[in-house]
C-alpha cells in the first residue's frame, strides 16, 4: 500500500532542504533495486515504496546500484591504504637505521685487525658503511616520494591537497637529510685525498 505524505521528509536536513542519506532509506533504495529487477515499473515502485514522483524512484534504485558497485571499490582502496602505511612505517624504521650508521665512526678491520694509518699510526675510517648509508637513504626518499604520489592518486584530489601540506614537512626533512649528505661526502672525500698525498691529515 502507498505511503502517504512525503515518506523522505525525515531524512532532510533542517534548513537546506538537503537531503541526508540513513540506514533506513538505503534499505529502501536498495528494495526499490530489488523490484525493478524484477521487472517493476519506476511508477509501479513509486506507488509501493511510497516515493513522490517516477524520478524519485529512479533516483533510489541508482542509489542502490552505486552502492553495489562502491563497496568494492572502497574495500580495495581500505587494502591499499593499509598496505602503504605499513610501508611508510618500515620506511621510517629503516631510515632511523640508516641514520644511525650515517653519524657512527666505522673503523677499517682486515683478518680481525684494526687497519692503522702507516703515517699516523691511527685507525683508518671504513667508507664503505657510510656510502652504503647514504645509497639507503636516497633509496628511502624516492619510496616515500612514490608511496605519496600513489596515496594521492588513490584517494582523489582532496587527498592531493593534502599531500601538498605534507610535502612542506618532508622538504624541511629533506634538507636535514641533503647537508648530512654533504658532510658525510666530504668527509670521505678528504679522507680519501689525505691518504694520496700522504699527509696523514684527518678530516
Amino acid at each position: 500500500m502507498a505511503q502517504r505524505g512525503n515518506p523522505n521528509q525525515d531524512a532532510r536536513a533542517a534548513g537546506n532542504g538537503r537531503y541526508i542519506r540513513t540506514p533506513a532509506t538505503a534499505q529502501k533504495d536498495a528494495r526499490a533495486a530489488e523490484l525493478r529487477a524484477q521487472g517493476w515499473s519506476f511508477p509501479r515502485i513509486a506507488a509501493e515504496l511510497g516515493y513522490g514522483n517516477r524520478s524519485s524512484a529512479q533516483d533510489a534504485v541508482e542509489r542502490a546500484i552505486a552502492d553495489i558497485t562502491r563497496e568494492p571499490a572502497e574495500a580495495v582502496l581500505h587494502f591499499e591504504l593499509e598496505r602503504l602505511d605499513a610501508q611508510l612505517v618500515r620506511l621510517n624504521e629503516l631510515e632511523e637505521k640508516a641514520r644511525a650508521v650515517l653519524t657512527a665512526r666505522h673503523i677499517t678491520v682486515s683478518n680481525g685487525h684494526v687497519i692503522l694509518h702507516p703515517e699516523t699510526g691511527e685507525p683508518i675510517e671504513d667508507d664503505a658503511p657510510v656510502l652504503q648509508a647514504i645509497d639507503r637513504l636516497i633509496k628511502i626518499e624516492d619510496t616515500r616520494r612514490r608511496n605519496s604520489e600513489r596515496r594521492a592518486k588513490l584517494t582523489g584530489i582532496e587527498a592531493a591537497i593534502k599531500l601538498d601540506a605534507t610535502v612542506h614537512e618532508v622538504t624541511q626533512q629533506d634538507l636535514e637529510l641533503q647537508e648530512m649528505l654533504r658532510d658525510a661526502k666530504a668527509r670521505v672525500a678528504a679522507q680519501e685525498e689525505a691518504l694520496r698525498d700522504g699527509t696523514g691529515g684527518e678530516a
